[in-house]
């Protein structure tokens, strides 16, 4: 029976972090699902699917050594998984404004409570120290009508927010 685990990895920034990782996973006849792996401010990131025959402290274990050399903090968790479970977004929503405290808190608030679904969300500081600019870029499905969703993030606008959504263009073929 093969288990599934999210694997969570994070420190400074270096060369060869997903290549000695993901050997290191590859030995262990450990399979990758889906993963994420970006670099926040000098940091390096990976979350990671990852499914074989080890148990969770067995797998923690046999990390230990690469994650102690690169200097990454490790964390495993078990989780139910699969391939093929992808869902696509058909919405997606740019932000940006006067960098303020709660800008993430209010939009995301404001989507979910219309109906929204975060598949992936993406944000950065742009501007000066003296007048940062907040950016966000969320991808994410909802069933609800586009014209509610943007009823909803109007109270956001009459803020200063500037918030556009647009579908997300599927092309086949």
């Amino acid at each position: 029976m093969s288990n599934w685990y999210m694997l969570t990895l994070t420190g400074e920034d270096q060369p060869g972090i997903v290549a000695r990782v993901s050997r290191a996973l590859f030995e262990r006849n450990m399979n990758l699902g889906e993963t994420s792996m970006l670099r926040l401010g000098g940091n390096f990131t990976i979350m990671m699917m990852v499914t074989g025959e080890m148990d969770a402290g067995a797998l923690q274990q046999s990390l230990q050594d690469v994650s102690a050399e690169l200097g990454l903090s490790l964390h495993v968790d078990p989780m139910q998984g699969g391939l093929h479970r992808h869902v696509p977004p058909n919405l997606v929503v740019r932000v940006s404004g006067a960098d303020q405290p709660g800008i993430v808190a209010k939009v995301t608030g404001v989507l979910a409570d219309a109906g929204f679904n975060i598949l992936d969300l993406e944000s950065d500081v742009a501007g000066s120290v003296d007048q940062p600019v907040y950016i966000m870029q969320i991808a994410g499905i909802a069933t609800v009508p586009l014209e509610s969703l943007e009823q909803a993030l109007d109270g956001l606008r009459s803020e200063g927010i500037d918030v556009n959504i647009s579908p997300v263009e599927m092309l086949v073929g």
